[in-house]
């Protein structure tokens, strides 16, 4: 679905990416986990053809990404970025009619297919009745949500999110990622994602990737990656892992001062 092939990239002096290689399968969750500065923002505007890379590949279903025209990509890859303009002027609909535009003819009008999608993504993300709402009327989970409803009018199988839950209260960051589930597991979406909680990135993720100044440290189920060797590598901290009912969690315990190596199923506790 998506490859990424021995890509360079630098954006100043201080951060390089370099070899990266990275393939993700149609109908994958993926989720980019790592300190802050790591690269994972970046390796996911890469996806998008947001960046450009200084060497190496970005495959999309079979074809370099960079030899698409803009509006082929944006059929088949839908990306919604960290930061959004929540003074817009806009009501939800207006802002998930924008989802169309790689889908409109040369006239700009929606048509009755374009009026069924919009209704469509109404729908999945629960905002039935609130069409006609300002932006800046909504609560935080249910902007956040009209912005994901916007993404998915475009009708792609790939989505790619930056952050989707940050600035989120706890509720609203499980809609989120309960929204994200419901996406991959009824309509077959590849999800890619970048999430600051390593736990909510275990829980709703079939893979995680570990990102460490640039470099991919760690790709794996997330049995496999969250270990001792890990955190200690990566973040620096000491932590306990236990096995929940579905997928292991970690509570943070002090700095480490240890170095971090290969993960080692042992590593996880039970939970009493």
């Amino acid at each position: 679905m998506i490859s990424v092939n021995k890509v360079f990239y630098a954006h100043s002096e201080r951060f390089q990416m370099q070899n990266m290689n990275v393939h993700i399968k149609a109908g994958e969750v993926v989720s980019l986990i790592g300190p802050n500065g790591s690269g994972k923002s970046t390796l996911l505007r890469l996806m998008a053809r947001l960046l450009k890379q200084s060497e190496g590949d970005i495959v999309l279903d079979g074809k370099s990404i960079h030899t698409m025209k803009s509006a082929d990509v944006a059929k088949q890859l839908a990306m919604l970025p960290q930061m959004h303009d929540h003074q817009l002027d806009l009501t939800v609909k207006e802002l998930i009619e924008f989802g169309r535009g790689p889908h409109k003819s040369w006239r700009g009008r929606l048509n009755k297919e374009d009026e069924e999608i919009v209704d469509w993504a109404l729908s999945v993300t629960n905002l039935e009745g609130y069409e006609y709402r300002l932006l800046q009327s909504l609560s935080g989970g249910e902007r956040q949500r009209a912005w994901i409803a916007m993404t998915l009018a475009q009708r792609t199988n790939v989505l790619l999110l930056d952050e989707p839950t940050t600035f989120l209260d706890i509720v609203h960051q499980l809609e989120v990622m309960e929204l994200v589930k419901r996406l991959n597991e009824e309509f077959g979406m590849t999800i890619i994602m970048v999430l600051h909680d390593i736990n909510q990135a275990a829980q709703y993720s079939d893979r995680l990737l570990v990102l460490k100044r640039g470099k991919l440290q760690y790709d794996g189920i997330p049995e496999e990656v969250l270990c001792h060797e890990m955190f200690q590598h990566v973040f620096g901290i000491e932590v306990d892992i236990f096995q929940g009912s579905e997928k292991p969690f970690f509570t943070p315990k002090r700095i480490s001062k240890k170095g971090g190596a290969k993960c080692e199923q042992k590593n996880v506790l039970p939970l009493s």
